[in-house]
């Protein structure tokens, strides 16, 4: 007799960021199934936060957490939000971000929009990482995994993207941080991976992938033809925190229907 392989985070907790929405809220409810409390982030959307949360087993189980994020302060604030709600810290998912949807030009770029998307992409994920790395380095450790830190990217990190530099370049930063915190907490056994997704069918890319010119030409760069599903990044998101990702890290996980290989 065999017992089916299964993708179990039963006893670990789990933070993840912009939690209310897309590729954030399918990860809240694929941790939820797979055994994990949850606490999220969102920033304005109270009602489907609140949903969700009562959706996921209400908050003994899964927490909803008012939060904005755009100062390291920010990202502290939370993650402490988290470890009082449920006691402790395991895992960091974060998955927040801005994306512009105006074309800028970057002679015409504005710095206040250059700032503010390094602002949240960028500079509350080092508050975020920070905080939790100090966490899960207090906690008694002697083999195996101590803590899981996943930083989700873009496709933009790798090829960039024409006219939304500030987001090509925030994106591009986290995949340098997942290298360098992978260099410096593996052996402590903190597991620290990245997953780059290409297009995905949420509220942040809808202008594009609706806009008849737009989406022509997006489709045309993915050989699968199609934006991902929520569910497709939440999986490999999901598999990273699990012992079958047990000798994974500082990896950049493509999650793209083949587009970083053509174009």
């Amino acid at each position: 007799m065999h017992t089916a392989p299964t993708l179990s985070l039963a006893g670990r907790t789990a933070l993840i960021t912009g939690g209310s929405r897309g590729i954030g809220a399918a990860t809240v409810r694929l941790f939820r199934q797979a055994g994990a409390r949850v606490a999220f982030s969102y920033q304005s959307a109270t009602d489907a936060a609140l949903a969700l949360q009562a959706e996921c087993g209400g908050p003994d189980l899964c927490r909803a957490i008012q939060q904005t994020l755009a100062t390291p302060e920010d990202g502290q604030s939370l993650v402490a939000a988290a470890i009082a709600a449920f006691g402790q810290l395991d895992i960091l998912i974060v998955n927040h971000g801005v994306w512009p949807s105006h074309d800028a030009p970057i002679a015409a770029m504005t710095t206040t929009q250059w700032r503010s998307t390094l602002a949240i992409n960028l500079d509350s994920v080092f508050g975020l990482v920070q905080s939790a790395v100090a966490h899960l380095q207090s906690q008694p450790h002697t083999s195996g995994p101590r803590g899981h830190i996943v930083l989700v990217a873009s496709t933009a990190a790798q090829r960039g993207e024409a006219f939304h530099a500030d987001y090509a370049a925030s994106k591009g930063a986290l995949l340098s941080l997942t290298k360098s915190l992978s260099s410096e907490l593996a052996a402590s056994g903190i597991y620290c991976n990245c997953v780059a997704p290409g297009w995905v069918a949420t509220d942040m890319s809808a202008a594009a992938l609706t806009h008849p010119e737009t989406s022509k030409q997006v489709m045309s760069a993915i050989p699968l033809g199609r934006p991902a599903h929520p569910d497709e990044i939440a999986g490999p998101i999901l598999f990273l925190c699990t012992p079958f990702a047990g000798f994974i890290s500082g990896e950049i996980f493509n999650v793209n229907g083949g587009a970083v290989l053509v174009g």
